[in-house]
């Protein structure tokens, strides 16, 4: 994703989620997946596709189970 991607997809996922805390990072080495992140908490991966003329960005979040809290 280029730079202006990354802050149009950021842009577009605060207003919808109504936090600006959320960040849309490159990756840290060439090739790897660009982050997303709440604060400096990762949640997940967003890749870009682009087929057929048109661009899309799926967002992957991940969620481990320690950190979730679970009713007894």
């Amino acid at each position: 994703m280029t730079p202006a991607e990354r802050a149009a997809v950021q842009a577009h996922l605060r207003r919808l989620f109504g936090n600006n805390r959320i960040a849309v990072t490159a990756p840290e080495r060439k090739g790897g997946s660009t982050e997303l992140k709440v604060g400096d908490e990762f949640i997940g991966t967003i890749h870009r596709d682009a087929e057929d003329g048109e661009v899309s960005y799926a967002v992957q979040i991940v969620v481990l189970s320690e950190d979730l809290e679970m009713p007894n």
